[in-house]
């Protein structure tokens, strides 16, 4: 096949958002388009942007991408522009009267629709062949589409619809093909990873998925993103400890702590069900690294409930911490029936507050581990050293290995390194 179109598939968001581009882009590829990955080149034949629209951040975002595009448009760099995904789901139509540059708008549930305009054929197979944008040795898993929780802030179920589950023969034929490719790593992500299976087989069945994952010789690492704390599966922290290439790593996140805050989210757990689900995860798994999210500024949140979330933090110490600040979502239980009334700078500093917390918290954990050896998976070369993670560490969202070594690494290689130094969130050393 002679290539003679070049398309540029740029991906705003989460890894479930690159997971469907790299879909895109196989189908793509089969119709003669030369694919790339890049938010600076701006002057290929076709662009094709992937949007985010889960908060206000992400949206901001995702319009100034457009609208770089478009004015490269505008210069002749591109002759066609389609915007796709999460922003376009939801505004399409005030898109397409604000920037009508664009050729045309694909909503998140539109594969199809924009296959068949790219000029490629969506088959009726279960599977194709994705076209990876990650590096080569690892690659996202998404194992569910949609979510059915409905919680007070979340605009993901409006956007993405109810729960889907992926069948499992076609999630381990996806991972074999995966594996095939030179993947040493899979991160097993969705909206709700521990409700996989309830659609299509009646009970949860992430801990069989996982179980059938580790099969795959090729697979070294296999970690697992995004696990809603209700009613989690017992059976998920059975393979977890219980299996080798199943990394000692969970993100599982919470939210909040306080009571008063986890009934205003209307999120289904309460703070005792949250203390009991650490509790179990550390005492089956001595050595899991615990990732978590926590939003702060929520509409009727006092100091009370900030001090509350800032004793969870000392006490709780995780591993990795991460904290975003409210965003009033169209159409969501919050923006109709709450006022947000907290101001943007108080939310500011209500996260200044817990990340300063984790800093210190994360630079106690890293010096814990001077002297000791500890495995590293290699993901690139920079300059004179090479960058790699541990398996408390995920690609993108949580802290590398800054490692010198006199031989050659190689990346997806893991290898035995001696820790030398730590930083807050990162750690040096040789191999």
């Amino acid at each position: 096949m002679t290539l003679t179109k070049t398309l540029n598939l740029i991906t705003m968001g989460c890894s479930k958002n690159l997971v469907d581009s790299e879909h895109l882009a196989s189908y793509a590829a089969r119709a003669g388009y030369r694919v790339i990955f890049d938010s600076n080149r701006l002057n290929s034949d076709t662009i094709v942007i992937n949007t985010c629209g889960f908060i206000g951040d992400a949206k901001k975002e995702s319009i100034d991408m457009i609208l770089r595009a478009v004015n490269a448009k505008q210069k002749g760099k591109v002759k066609h522009l389609y915007v796709i995904g999460c922003l376009s789901e939801r505004y399409k139509e005030e898109l397409r009267e604000e920037i009508p540059e664009v050729d045309d708008y694909f909503g998140a549930r539109s594969l199809k629709e924009i296959i068949y305009t790219l000029g490629a054929k969506a088959q009726n197979e279960k599977h194709v062949r994705r076209l990876q944008s990650t590096p080569k040795h690892y690659a996202y898993l998404k194992i569910s589409e949609g979510c059915d929780w409905m919680c007070g802030y979340c605009a993901i179920p409006l956007i993405r619809g109810r729960h889907r589950s992926v069948p499992i023969e076609t999630l381990l034929e996806e991972a074999q093909n995966l594996a095939d490719s030179g993947v040493k790593e899979l991160i097993v992500v969705a909206q709700d990873s521990t409700f996989y299976g309830m659609d299509l087989y009646g009970k949860r069945m992430l801990a069989k998925l996982l179980k059938s994952l580790c099969k795959i010789e090729e697979i070294k690492w296999i970690r697992l993103h995004y696990a809603y704390p209700t009613d989690f599966p017992e059976d998920v922290i059975e393979v977890i400890a219980s299996e080798k290439k199943i990394c000692n790593y969970i993100d599982i996140p919470f939210q909040h702590i306080s009571d008063n805050m986890l009934l205003a989210m209307r999120r289904r757990h309460t703070k005792q069900d949250a203390l009991s689900l650490i509790e179990k995860l550390r005492k089956r798994i001595p050595d899991i690294a615990i990732r978590t999210t926590l939003m702060v500024g929520y509409p009727t949140e006092t100091e009370q409930d900030i001090e509350e979330l800032c004793d969870f933090v000392q006490k709780t110490k995780f591993e990795r911490l991460g904290v975003f600040t409210y965003s009033e979502e169209e159409g969501t239980y919050s923006a109709t029936k709450l006022l947000d009334n907290i101001s943007e700078d108080e939310k500011q500093r209500r996260k200044e507050i817990i990340m300063e917390m984790q800093r210190e918290v994360s630079s106690q954990r890293n010096n814990a581990l001077l002297g000791k050896e500890i495995e590293v998976m290699i993901d690139y070369k920079e300059g004179e050293f090479y960058i790699g993670r541990t398996y408390a560490d995920s690609p993108e969202v949580d802290g590398e290995v800054i490692i010198s070594s006199t031989r050659r690494l190689h990346k997806g290689c893991i290898y035995l390194a001696t820790i030398t130094a730590a930083e807050e969130y990162d750690l040096y050393a040789t191999i």
